[in-house]
């Protein structure tokens, strides 16, 4: 994957992207305690909620970083770079071989595993069916995988454990979907493919719309979530500086799970030991950002390099 460290000349932040409420804010500043003069990596810089609060706390531009795959959160990102910080336009795995190739460490990194809210919101951006629109889900629009790939040309099986992987979906009704995928595409928009899933589902829904696991499982596909999380982890430490902090924020059992065994096997590790925990248990986003609806589900841990 080719770094860019430059926005797109037509890459521009619509005015959805506008309104952004980063997830446990105040618990990842309360537990990473940035302080004046420190520098700052931010794997997955989104809209840039995260990192105004800590560069507004550590005033060091000049040594921190910013990174995003998507373009429009670049384009968005744009006004800190002219603050002299420094963008990388790709995946986070991507950018932490560069940064370590070039032999930089941080006091501060910050790994947000989410899907940020103006993807959601964005209807062109295919990652919700709330709202009709293309099926993407990419987060790279660069790349050539998007969901409507995935949905109109895998085949059955691959279909249907992609949905009970990713999705956690049960055998019955993964089969049932996958074999209506294959016998209804091609599927070109959220709204044909979520109808068609509810329409299999046998029984009455109220609060979670069938489709909704396999909107997940389509999108960890798309986007290699998963593959990217098990990646990262070992490098956090090649990126710290002594005494350096890092926070991840994870949002469902499939993210959590490998942040949580890796921390756990620090914490194992005795006197060899590369990272020391912060908090023993996750601090979760019902008891610790009650009024933000997307934190829910949320859990950061956080670890310094001693």
């Amino acid at each position: 994957m080719s770094i860019k460290e430059h926005v797109p000349p037509q890459s521009r932040a619509p005015k959805e992207y506008e309104l952004h409420v980063p997830v446990l804010l105040d618990a990842t500043l309360d537990i990473l305690q940035p302080k004046r003069g420190e520098s700052y990596l931010d794997l997955t810089a989104g809209y840039g909620g995260h990192a105004e609060a800590f560069l507004e706390q550590t005033d060091n531009f000049t040594d921190s970083v910013l990174v995003d795959r998507d373009e429009y959160a670049i384009a968005h990102l744009q006004r800190f770079a002219e603050r002299g910080i420094r963008l990388l336009q790709t995946d986070f795995v991507s950018a932490a071989h560069e940064l370590i190739a070039e032999q930089k460490q941080f006091d501060i990194v910050v790994v947000d595993l989410g899907v940020s809210s103006p993807q959601l919101d964005q209807a062109t951006r295919g990652f919700s069916f709330t709202k009709p629109g293309p099926l993407d889900m990419r987060m790279d629009r660069s790349q050539a995988t998007s969901a409507e790939t995935i949905v109109n040309t895998y085949s059955q099986e691959t279909l249907m454990n992609i949905i009970m992987k990713y999705g956690e979906e049960k055998r019955g009704f993964a089969r049932r979907i996958a074999t209506g995928i294959v016998e209804q595409r091609p599927f070109s928009s959220t709204k044909q493919l979520a109808d068609m899933i509810a329409h299999l589902h046998r029984g009455k829904w109220q609060r979670v719309h069938p489709a909704t696991r396999t909107f997940q499982a389509l999108r960890i596909e798309v986007n290699q979530e998963l593959a990217q999380v098990e990646a990262i982890l070992p490098l956090l430490p090649r990126l710290l500086h002594q005494n350096g902090r890092v926070g991840v924020i994870s949002f469902h059992s499939l993210e959590d799970r490998p942040v949580k065994r890796f921390f756990k096997e620090q914490a194992d590790a005795g006197f060899e030991a590369e990272l020391f925990l912060l908090n023993k248990k996750p601090l979760d986003g019902a008891t610790y950002d009650v009024h933000n609806p997307r934190s829910r589900s949320a859990k950061l841990r956080g670890a310094v390099k001693k």
